[in-house]
């Protein structure tokens, strides 16, 4: 097949830091590419990829960056012949496809806007516009208005290292952006008041330096500590040495690569039960999930019940990379199929 993907402008892909979608795509394109499919890539002009790259001329979100987005895009879609175009982007770039009969797919790693969803679906062409949602918390709300499908977030599996087992004291481990809804500050709570080590890493985004100064930093010592943002080698290393990784998330999280990351490593999660977690997570298994902060410091002391060598196995079976490349490969045949049929 020949497939166009397109990504949005801020970051690189691969990312070398912060990027949860943008390792989708390049995991994507990489299986893609393998199997001997054509793949032309919109995206940030870093990008180092294994596939055609288009670049965008700017890596803005205002108006005129994303006019100048879509022009870029549209003009190559328009000049040759795709079967299917992905969109891991914004939805707003192929409103000049949407009329037309090339199939479309756009793919949600976010809350989806409900408005901007059944617009596109009047603006485009019967049967040629589907949707996938990174878990069944996302492709629930996607439903009731258009043809949707799951289609986890998965990892190169082989780029991670698992420990069948760890050190008694090994710590608990928090790695992800540190702001509220993350749960930075109740992953403290929890490691406090259960006396085990927190290691934190992670980038602290402008808007939420407060937050860190004033309920992340007064807690740091000899038991809690922070390390920054860290790259893959790094966060291997941290993830496979770890007890547990711990999800106290305040907010629907919609899948959160994290997890089988850690997962991928041996080390068991523990969070919250919201969004994608209880779809991650197999209860009992490969990590624990609980509705408050006492029963996730009480799960803490159930983290060596786990069999570390089965959370690798479990993960590999359900989010490496040859699993997702063949689930989304899969309905790229079924849209076609559709928008075949329906043309007849």
């Amino acid at each position: 097949m020949n497939i166009a993907i397109t990504a949005d402008p801020v970051i690189p892909v691969p990312p070398k830091l912060y990027g949860g979608i943008e390792r989708i795509i390049d995991l994507l394109i990489n299986g893609l590419v393998k199997q001997g499919h054509t793949v032309t890539l919109f995206a940030h002009k870093d990008s180092k990829v294994m596939c055609k790259l288009v670049p965008y001329k700017t890596t803005g979100n205002g108006i005129k960056d994303n006019i100048s987005n879509a022009l870029i895009i549209n003009k190559t879609l328009l000049s040759n012949k795709f079967d299917i175009v992905h969109s891991f982007g914004r939805l707003g770039y192929l409103l000049p496809q949407m009329p037309l009969s090339v199939p479309k797919l756009m793919s949600y790693q976010r809350e989806p806007t409900i408005s901007q969803i059944k617009k596109a679906v009047k603006l485009c062409a019967k049967d040629t516009l589907a949707f996938t949602g990174c878990s069944n918390y996302i492709t629930d709300k996607l439903k009731p208005f258009a043809q949707a499908y799951t289609v986890y977030n998965g990892i190169d599996i082989s780029k991670y290292h698992a420990s069948a087992t760890v050190n008694t004291g090994a710590p608990l481990v928090f790695l992800g952006r540190i702001e509220a809804i993350k749960g930075t500050h109740t992953a403290i709570e929890i490691a406090q008041k259960t006396n085990r080590k927190l290691i934190i890493a992670g980038n602290i985004p402008a808007q939420e330096q407060d937050y860190f100064d004033t309920q992340i930093k007064p807690s740091l010592n000899e038991q809690i500590t922070y390390i920054g943002a860290v790259d893959d080698i790094q966060k291997n290393e941290l993830l496979q040495n770890a007890s547990a990784l711990l999800m106290p998330i305040h907010w629907n999280e919609p899948f959160g690569i994290v997890m089988i990351e850690a997962m991928a490593c041996g080390t068991p999660v523990i969070g919250f039960n919201r969004g994608a977690v209880p779809e991650v997570i197999e209860n009992g298994i490969t990590g624990y999930y609980a509705e408050t902060t006492h029963e996730l410091m009480e799960k803490i002391n159930l983290i060596h019940l786990l069999n570390r060598k089965r959370i690798r196995e479990i993960t590999e079976e359900r989010f490496s990379a040859a699993v997702i490349v063949a689930r989304y490969l899969h309905i790229y045949k079924q849209i076609i199929r559709t928008n075949e049929n329906c043309c007849l």
